[in-house]
C-alpha cells in the first residue's frame, strides 16, 4: 500500500511541474511578438573593395521597416569625420523601404574600416553599419620625353 501511495505521490508532483512549466512558457511566447519598427538590412556590411583615391565616394544601405509601427531614424553619427551619413528625416511606414548614404572621403590613401552609428525609435537599439574597402595610390604618370639641347637629331 505504501509503494501503491508513493507512486501516486510522486506521478501528481510530475505532472504539477509539468503542467506548471508550460503554462510558464505560453505568456513568453506571446510577449516574442514583435512590436513597434523593425530595421532589416539587406547587408550591414559595405566593402568598397579597391578603389582609386578620388572615386565614387558614395555607398547605400537599403532596408526596411517590417515592424508594425513607423519606423523613425533619429540620428545618424559616422565613426570619423572622413565617413558621413544621409538618412531619411520623414518617419518610415511598416512595410516601407529606405535607405542610408553613405560618403567615404576617398582622398584618403590605405586601407579602411569605418562605422555609422543609427539612434532610431526601437526600443533599447542602436544600429551599426559597417564600410570598408582601400583606396589605392593613383597610378604614376612616365615622365614627358626629354626636351631636346640642340636641335634636329640631337
Amino acid at each position: 500500500m505504501n509503494r501503491i501511495l508513493l507512486v501516486l505521490a510522486f506521478l501528481a508532483s510530475t505532472l504539477t511541474v509539468t503542467f506548471a512549466q508550460s503554462e510558464a512558457t505560453a505568456p513568453q511566447a506571446a510577449n516574442e511578438e514583435t512590436t513597434g519598427p523593425q530595421m532589416v538590412f539587406e547587408s550591414e556590411t559595405i566593402d568598397y573593395g579597391l578603389i582609386e583615391q578620388n572615386a565614387d565616394p558614395y555607398r547605400f544601405f537599403k532596408f526596411t521597416n517590417t515592424g508594425n509601427e513607423p519606423l523613425i531614424i533619429k540620428h545618424a553619427k559616422g565613426s570619423c569625420g572622413c565617413t558621413v551619413p544621409t538618412y531619411p528625416k520623414e518617419p518610415i511606414a511598416p512595410g516601407e523601404s529606405a535607405e542610408i548614404k553613405v560618403r567615404y572621403d576617398t582622398k584618403r590613401i590605405g586601407k579602411f574600416t569605418k562605422r555609422v552609428t543609427l539612434t532610431t525609435n526601437i526600443e533599447g537599439d542602436k544600429k551599426v553599419l559597417t564600410i570598408k574597402g582601400q583606396v589605392k595610390k593613383p597610378a604614376e604618370e612616365p615622365e614627358a620625353i626629354p626636351s631636346s639641347t640642340g636641335g634636329f637629331n640631337n
